[in-house]
């Protein structure tokens, strides 16, 4: 989306322009402009009725199932229409019971699910205005637990708030921003950080600010803004375009340099990323090129390393800043798999299903470290959780078992309004937008638990490597290539089945991407396997080969190559170094 698109539609609706860049970034789906057409019509009661009718078809999961895969379960939520968002794994509950805490952001619900019990249980929040109408929200997109107490803290969009839950004393506290924004009134508070180094320091960013707010813990009082501190961000280089346009990214703490990371973007138009230092107190700014224009989701991984997801594309990407000479910036850019055509409501096999990926990205939205060293992401576009392994180059994609056609481009004429999986009519997303790291206490395997905005459900992600189906490897000659433009390669590949997957192994799918475009196909660039798909039995090994030919009017420069191969539940991908002169 344009700045100079975004200036059209600007006047008629604030709210579309928040939805869109949210859901959102530019979604897919027609349904939310839809939705907006009917609720800003003449305020007669057919069209109330009409606009909560087509709000609860989109926004509630109605008639919500828990679906399955392998790797993934799904947990319908204990009331109606909760709109799930922020979500947190309290590892060490007062009662010893591993919780999942989540905010519900219709009903103004703070609730937990005790993972030894199967139980879910709610707080009611004191205000939350948005109960007083069945058709509003407040979006919570950030929700942690403080190591030292361990009590429950949340942002709160439209109350312009900082909470916190004292689990202890069960009370709420609410903390005003001391800010406000011109066009939208709140600042909209989105992410926050604890300082690892000083227990009584939270930091936190609002999209519609562009500062970074220091919380000092110990100096809150409930219903004020006392002991929260602005340092605004100096964006000068925006100088000259309507503030309006201007939004916050998100934060990352980088313990390695005692740093916070904060990005900023104009939508499509331009990026760029900040380093406050805590010991100078003086701001780093890093431009970002045209093509990284909207650096959304930030996080610091084990080695320092700064990883960015870019939204409106299939992008995420290593930034490693420029060095104590002001040189030796670099970027190193990735994409995950081209979207599947069962988001559109096609079959694999289908020869036209290009027609319906061609300008569709997956969306790497919030990007996360685990202690395994892995980094995570949410694509809520492409209906996944990911995983992608730096020191191996291996990316693992999850795909989520439920699917809302409202929030898709279908291509069949099913019309049903539920949000059922598992069938071959079904389209759409679910709307995974928050999702929280943990482990898993029997065997230690990295647990994902997630929420599904829109499908009224949190969801439990167990990542098992021992339990896929299949993997893939690229033989070292092929790890990295230097090609001419129009020069033919053959890349080799081994994928090998696994003894006791948790999927099934037959009906494989090759699949190749790119950093070649945006959205991750190849763009001019020619590339095909000798084999498409393959069926194989278990502990199998089979060879494949990838043709690439670079298209004549690539652009010299480096590129990153993802091939592999995806069944029903998962994808396994492996990055390839291309260096085109």
């Amino acid at each position: 989306m344009k700045v100079k698109y975004i200036k059209k539609i600007l006047p008629f609706s604030l709210i579309i322009l928040i939805l869109l860049f949210l859901s959102f970034l530019s979604t897919s789906s027609i349904f939310i402009r839809n939705y907006h057409q009917i609720a800003m019509a003449s305020p007669t009661q057919e069209k109330r009725d009409d606009a909560f009718e087509t709000f609860q078809k989109g926004f509630c999961g109605l008639n919500a199932k828990p679906n399955f895969t392998g790797y993934i379960t799904e947990y319908v939520l204990p009331q109606d229409c909760e709109m799930p968002l922020g979500i947190a794994v309290d590892e060490e509950d007062e009662d010893d019971a591993k919780k999942v805490w989540y905010v519900s952001t219709n009903k103004g619900l703070l609730g937990s699910y005790s993972i030894e019990e199967n139980k879910f249980n709610q707080e009611r929040i004191p205000e939350w205005k948005s109960r007083e109408n069945l058709r509003d929200f407040s979006q919570v997109w950030d929700l942690k637990i403080d190591e030292k107490d361990e009590n429950i803290w949340f942002t709160d969009e439209k109350q312009n708030a900082i909470w916190r839950y004292i689990k202890s004393s069960n009370i709420f506290e609410k903390y005003l921003v001391p800010g406000e924004s011109k066009d939208f009134g709140t600042t909209y508070p989105v992410f926050i950080e604890f300082d690892p180094n000083d227990h009584n320091i939270l930091y936190f960013v609002g999209m519609f600010s562009p500062s970074l707010w220091i919380a000092k813990i110990d100096k809150l009082k409930n219903g004020t803004s006392e002991g929260i501190l602005e340092i605004p961000i100096p964006i000068n280089a925006f100088r000259g375009i309507d503030p309006v346009y201007v939004t916050t990214g998100s934060i990352a703490f980088d313990d390695n340099e005692d740093a916070i990371w904060v990005s900023m973007m104009i939508y499509g138009y331009k990026g760029q990323i900040f380093r406050y230092d805590l010991d100078t107190e003086s701001f780093d700014i890093f431009d970002l090129p045209k093509e990284l224009s909207s650096p959304w989701g930030l996080s610091v991984d084990n080695d320092g390393n700064l990883w960015v997801t870019n939204a409106g594309t299939s992008i995420f990407y290593k930034f490693d800043p420029p060095d104590d000479s002001g040189k030796n910036a670099h970027i190193e850019k990735f994409v995950t798999s081209t979207a599947s055509p069962r988001i559109f409501g096609k079959s694999a096999e289908n020869n036209t299903e290009r027609d319906f990926q061609s300008g569709y990205y997956t969306l790497p939205s919030l990007i996360k470290k685990s202690e395994e060293r892995d980094i995570w992401f949410n694509e809520q576009h492409g209906n996944k959780i990911s995983k992608f392994d730096p020191s191996d180059r291996k990316l693992i994609e999850y795909w989520i078992p439920t699917q809302n056609r409202l929030w898709g481009i279908c291509s069949n004429e099913d019309n049903s309004n539920g949000s059922n999986n598992n069938n071959n009519n079904t389209c759409g997303i679910a709307n995974v937008l928050q999702f929280s790291i943990t482990q898993n206490d029997n065997n230690n395997d990295e647990q994902i638990w997630f929420t599904e905005w829109s499908e009224n459900k949190i969801g439990k992600l167990e990542a098992d490597n021992k339990n896929l189906p299949f993997s893939i490897a690229v033989f070292e000659s092929d790890k990295e290539l230097t090609m001419e433009r129009g020069e033919r390669e053959k890349i080799k590949l081994r994928v090998k089945t696994s003894e006791s997957p948790s999927s099934p192994i037959d009906n494989i799918r090759m699949i190749a991407s790119g950093t070649f475009t945006s959205i991750g196909d190849l763009g001019n660039s020619t590339g095909y396997f000798t084999e498409q798909s393959i069926s194989m039995d278990a502990e199998e090994e089979q060879d494949i080969s990838f043709i690439f030919i670079p298209s004549i009017d690539l652009k010299p420069g480096d590129y990153t190559l993802m091939i592999g191969a995806e069944n029903g539940s998962v994808s396994y991908l492996r990055a390839i170094k291309v260096t085109i002169t």
